[in-house]
């Protein structure tokens, strides 16, 4: 079977520290992702488990929002953890 190429897009930043780590393995980053494509491929599933950040959900976000309209609103208590 003949291979084949796939482009994308990524930070370069981040495209070496990931060549730099599959170095440290003994891998390429072709070799890496043909790894990640045949586990994804074999569980059906992101072979990793990906969450969620709670703190961008949509209900801190607006207490967050409401919280600060207290607060320039002149209303509130001071935290113990902001410093005067």
């Amino acid at each position: 079977m003949k291979a084949s190429t796939l482009t994308m897009r990524i930070d370069p930043v981040l495209k070496e520290q990931a060549e730099e780590l599959c170095e440290e393995m003994g891998l390429t980053l072709s070799t890496a992702y043909t790894m990640f494509l045949k586990a994804m491929v074999r569980t059906r599933s992101i072979p990793f488990q990906i969450t969620a950040d709670p703190f961008y959900s949509k209900k801190n976000q607006t207490y967050l929002a409401e919280s600060i309209a207290e607060l320039d609103a002149g209303r509130g208590e001071e935290h113990e953890l902001i410093e005067d």
